[in-house]
């Protein structure tokens, strides 16, 4: 089934049309397809610019298009901000799985975090930034953010000793100083090159290490 509208007419162009011919996605094809043009415009343009229609004219395909799949606004930002989410636990899964046990894991789980964010910084921004209260209540969203944290709170786990703080205690102490990081490298407030490393990863791994 095609979502895209017949551009026939001699008349100029309309603004709110897609601005490349008309894709036939298949129904099962279009929503990841919506949500990697969201992801592209996120990263050029910023939060600001992303909206439903113009997602619709990236993708090539008609303004109400996109309402198929996403109720609104909000609803396609927490969609892509889950992905992010998904994406950041795989990626720190990853490292974690070629370190040595106990505290080599925590530190690869934290530096997928700082060099996920220098990566990928509209996207972390909206990861962390919110879109309202629709945005913030997402049930797939917040599923998302509870596995990216159970990660950092399982090498915690790895590392916990009778009578010391809790896992959880202990992994929001540790999330709080990697985001913190994050956040200073992608806001531009602190430049690794200054501190004569060559990039984030390098001043994750000066700070964790």
């Amino acid at each position: 089934m095609a979502y895209s509208q017949a551009m026939m007419s001699s008349h100029a162009p309309d603004p709110d049309s897609p601005d490349t011919s008309p894709q036939p996605y298949h129904h099962g094809e279009l929503r990841p397809a919506l949500l990697a043009c969201a992801r592209s415009l996120l990263e050029e343009d910023g939060f600001e610019a992303l909206s439903l229609r113009a997602v619709a004219r990236r993708a090539g395909v008609s303004r109400q298009a996109p309402y198929h799949h996403f109720a609104d606004k909000q609803a396609l930002l927490a969609a892509v901000a889950a992905e992010g989410f998904r994406e950041l636990a795989e990626t720190s899964r990853a490292r974690m799985r070629s370190a040595a046990a106990g505290r080599e894991r925590l530190n690869a789980s934290g530096i997928a975090y700082v060099t996920f964010a220098a990566a990928n910084p509209a996207l972390f921004q909206l990861m962390f930034g919110g879109g309202g209260d629709g945005f913030r209540t997402d049930p797939d969203l917040a599923a998302a953010r509870a596995e990216s944290f159970a990660v950092l709170t399982g090498a915690m786990e790895e590392l916990a000793s009778p009578g010391g703080a809790p896992p959880a205690h202990a992994a929001l102490k540790a999330w709080a100083l990697v985001h913190g990081l994050a956040d200073l490298v992608i806001r531009g407030v602190v430049d690794p090159r200054d501190l004569g490393l060559a990039d984030a990863e390098a001043l994750a791994r000066a700070i964790l290490e």
